[in-house]
């Protein structure tokens, strides 16, 4: 609870700097103007480069007062039958399948004071991915959440309010977004926002892979998979953001809650999640936490931009050390409780994030990352290794600017404590076959996005999936998606 009215007080106090800032600064300012480059559906403010056009703060438009945006996602997913030569309770079906999914957000945007905003983001979402989400750590759908259901679940999924206060100078324009009112901001600024949200609206951006409803689908391509990033089993967790931009970098700080349990929901799920299980809440505030700090460098290569991010994380839950935990299980056998080996720990990592147009119309992008791979990863995957690299190119080549055409590539390794563990018949949060013959997971994705209209797009989408889940023993597998988007 501390935590909680310490960032409230931020908050106050950064709405009153803000305040007074706005009133000593009277009279025009002459500024320059810059051009933001965000892609449809990012809930972070984009990096900007300044451009030559001038405005006077005297003249600049009323900011938005208010937003409110919509979208539906719907995704048929399948693979036919591939080799496997055991199965256990987290592996992905040998026999094949077809699974749907769908996912509609509606959101809005309130401006509450200078400087200040309020989002909201409803979820509703329905269906299951193959093999209930479990049996491969590069898992081939953004879309499918772990908790499948046959019926309609519910939850608000953002609910956070964002303190800008600016440092005067060169500003720009912020577009209407589905988290951004549209306005001017001072492009040297600090950004506070607290609430829930996910930690990826902040962090681990990349201008071409990122946004599972329009670009890569698989979890490898969508967010470092060596981050265990801060999230309930659906994806979103409440925390305290502070980012300080700069024309050519900016700096961010997260600190969030974690789940009581392994992949599990968090304490203030049971207000907001319908429906919802009260009795399957983890503690909150008990000492766990998920902490984050980015650096990102922004630049130019003949007029093409590009980003470099470096990540570092720290997580502190109520862990299993896979060394306390293998005995356990070789003298209790497969999928034994391993409660014993746990006590709250801290696992840490880091990751290398780059994204840069090399020409008109064609970007590409890298993920680096590690962690320490002693303990449990306790909210994302159970990798520990990952590295990634792909492609993206724009329709215009061939007359049909709306469209993109993805192609990459990536891989996903383990520690040797965590491969024992895995061997001794240990369960991750997606990986757990009985036993293991180990392997790095390697992973490749092709999409071809068709832009309908304005407002919507169809996918097609091809994965190959090869030892999934670590797992020499098992595939390859191929998995094969149609993917529907639509927004205003």
């Amino acid at each position: 609870m501390n935590a909680k009215l310490f960032g409230i007080t931020i908050v106050m106090v950064a709405s009153f700097l803000s305040r007074s800032r706005a009133t000593r600064a009277a009279g025009p300012d002459t500024t320059t103007s810059t051009t933001a480059t965000a892609k449809p559906g990012t809930a972070e403010i984009p990096a900007t480069q300044p451009t030559s056009g001038t405005t006077e703060k005297a003249a600049i438009a009323p900011d938005q007062a208010w937003n409110f945006h919509f979208q539906n996602t719907d995704v048929v997913q399948g693979y036919p039958s591939f080799s496997a030569k055991y199965s256990g309770r987290n592996s992905l079906p040998r026999s094949g399948e077809i699974r749907e999914t769908v996912a509609v957000d509606a959101m809005a945007g309130l401006r509450l004071w200078n400087g200040a905003e309020a989002h909201v983001d409803g979820l509703m979402w329905q269906g299951f991915g193959i093999g209930d989400t479990l049996g491969a750590e590069g898992f081939p759908s953004g879309e499918a959440y772990r908790i499948g259901t046959s019926d309609p679940n519910g939850t608000i999924a953002r609910l956070f309010i964002r303190q800008t206060i600016g440092f005067g100078g060169d500003q720009e324009d912020v577009p209407d977004d589905q988290f951004t009112l549209a306005g001017k901001q001072d492009v040297s600024r600090i950004t506070l926002t607290l609430g829930r949200m996910a930690a990826s609206d902040v962090f681990d951006k990349n201008a071409y892979a990122n946004d599972p409803t329009r670009q890569f689908m698989n979890w490898a391509f969508i967010n470092n998979m060596g981050w265990d990033y801060p999230a309930d089993t659906i994806g979103y967790i409440t925390g305290l953001t502070v980012e300080l931009n700069q024309p050519t970098w900016t700096l961010r700080y997260g600190l969030f809650e974690t789940p009581g349990l392994q992949n599990g929901m968090d304490a203030e799920d049971a207000f907001v999640t319908w429906p919802y299980d009260i009795s399957k809440e983890g503690p909150a505030f008990d000492g766990a936490f998920g902490m984050v700090v980015e650096y990102e460098r922004r630049y130019s290569i003949d007029a093409h931009p590009g980003a470099v991010r470096l990540l570092a994380y720290a997580n502190k839950a109520n862990m299993a050390s896979y060394a306390r935990a293998i005995p356990i299980l070789e003298a209790n056998g497969v999928g034994a409780n391993i409660s014993g080996a746990k006590t709250y720990r801290i696992k840490y990592g880091f990751g290398l994030n780059a994204d840069q147009e090399v020409a008109n119309n064609v970007g590409m992008f890298t993920r680096l990352g590690w962690n320490d791979g002693q303990e449990q990863s306790w909210m994302f995957n159970d990798v520990d290794y990952t590295a990634s690299l792909g492609v993206s190119i724009k329709g215009d080549g061939w007359h049909r600017p709306g469209d993109t055409f993805g192609f990459a590539g990536a891989v996903n390794g383990i520690s040797n404590a965590e491969r024992d563990f895995f061997a001794a018949g240990g369960l991750g949060i997606l990986a757990g076959d009985g036993t293991l013959h180990y392997g790095w997971e390697k992973l490749l994705e092709t999409y071809y996005d068709f832009q309908i209209c304005n407002n919507a797009h169809v996918s097609l989408d091809y994965q190959f999936i090869d030892d999934p889940a670590f797992n020499r023993d098992r595939g390859p597998v191929s998995v094969f998606a149609v993917r529907i988007h639509w927004q205003f």
